[in-house]
């Protein structure tokens, strides 16, 4: 039965790339999957780069930077041992994918880092606007959060967003990865 849902799910992600996904972006993702480094199966690598890439498409328009953006996100992520749908989330709520925002209170890029991150690590001269740079250190003060808070999601999000004690934004980043960027496991689905 998992074979024959598994069959269908290929089925649709093959009708769906050929039919929705352009060429250009097609090869985008066909490239960025062959050099990640961060899946360690192809499937959930093309299943994945093709679900995220389509609801990311309303906040980043340009297909190519959008795929290399999730490859990104994806591998500093995984590297973190943090899940990349709850890196998503947490954009959406801190900056909703805008590169350049920044905060009543000086937070900048797309996971809002506070500049005083550069002095804290020793790199000065770091651009927290380059989003390879902003996703490296918001992944990284993510993951040093939850092991802090011993995997406790509630209180590492609100330490992330300096209201620890209060529930009211981790809620919102949860709300958001359960109703925008949650995704099942499809490696643990596929062999069950």
């Amino acid at each position: 039965m998992q074979r024959l849902v598994l069959a269908c799910l290929f089925s649709l992600l093959s009708h769906f790339a050929h039919s929705e996904v352009d060429a250009e972006l097609r090869q985008h993702l066909k490239q960025a999957i062959n050099t990640s480094t961060s899946f360690n199966d192809r499937f959930d690598a093309e299943v994945w780069m093709v679900d995220m890439s389509s609801r990311l498409k309303r906040y980043i328009k340009d297909k190519s930077f959008r795929i290399e953006f999730l490859k990104h996100l994806h591998h500093s992520a995984s590297k973190h041992n943090l899940p990349p749908e709850m890196v998503l989330a947490l954009i959406q709520i801190e900056s909703a994918f805008k590169p350049y925002a920044i905060s009543s209170v000086g937070a900048q890029g797309y996971m809002q880092i506070m500049p005083f991150w550069r002095n804290e690590i020793g790199r000065p001269h770091d651009n927290l606007m380059y989003y390879k740079t902003n996703i490296n250190y918001g992944c990284a003060i993510l993951a040093h959060y939850l092991k802090k808070e011993k995997g406790n999601w509630t209180r590492a999000l609100a330490r992330y967003n300096g209201s620890l004690g209060k529930t009211w934004y981790p809620e919102k980043v949860m709300n958001a990865w359960q109703k925008r960027w949650f995704v099942k496991n499809l490696s643990k689905a596929r062999h069950q």
